[in-house]
């Protein structure tokens, strides 16, 4: 069993996120899937990322962070999109992390975006669309590479498709058979960590 800390994407913690939660609780999961966004949920990505850019993504990176200080240290971090700021950041930089699982983004581990190098024995997972326009168009790709030449228990899984947000259910991006196909291997993940 794995403890997993959960964080939802600029949409907000839709109905879809809760769900994807569901499932690894129903495996045997401790899920936390706190929400950022005080119960706001938004139509559309744009309009999520004005309310995030209204508080600042650094203000609103850290307030994600901030709620591992009520949890263990040795978690599973997750994030779906934008919910990978807090998560990357957790994984490269609190102590006792288990493991990383990052759905839709990813951060480069060298350069001006990078928390660091990534952790010696933390491994990690990247999930994308291979013609996601934002996960291929805005270098999130070459990031996850990145993780994967230089992390030795590191993973990149391409699905094929252009959405975005595909694993979340209770969105018209949903694409049921890629994210059966995640969520086996998320569930063999954290079976292993």
């Amino acid at each position: 069993m794995a403890e997993v800390l959960l964080f939802h994407h600029a949409q907000g913690l839709t109905p879809g996120v809760r769900a994807f939660a569901d499932v690894l609780r129903g495996a045997g999961h401790i899920v936390h899937t706190p929400d950022l966004f005080d119960g706001r949920t938004f139509q559309s990505i744009e309009d999520g990322l004005a309310y995030i850019e209204g508080i600042g993504f650094d203000d609103m990176r850290e307030r994600g962070a901030g709620v591992a200080d009520e949890l263990p240290p040795a978690l599973v971090y997750a994030g779906f999109s934008f919910g990978v700021l807090p998560a990357q950041k957790l994984a490269q930089t609190r102590r006792g992390a288990r493991g990383a699982l990052f759905f839709h983004s990813c951060l480069p581990i060298s350069g001006e975006w990078a928390f660091g190098p990534w952790p010696d024995g933390v491994p990690v997972q990247i999930h994308g669309m291979e013609n996601d326009l934002i996960f291929v168009g805005e270098g999130d790709i070459d990031a996850a590479r990145e993780i994967v030449a230089k992390v030795e228990d590191a993973k990149l899984f391409l699905y094929p498709g252009d959405q975005h947000y595909f694993a979340d259910s209770s969105l018209p991006s949903y694409d049921a058979g890629a994210t059966a196909l995640l969520t086996s291997r998320v569930l063999e993940f954290l079976d292993r960590v």
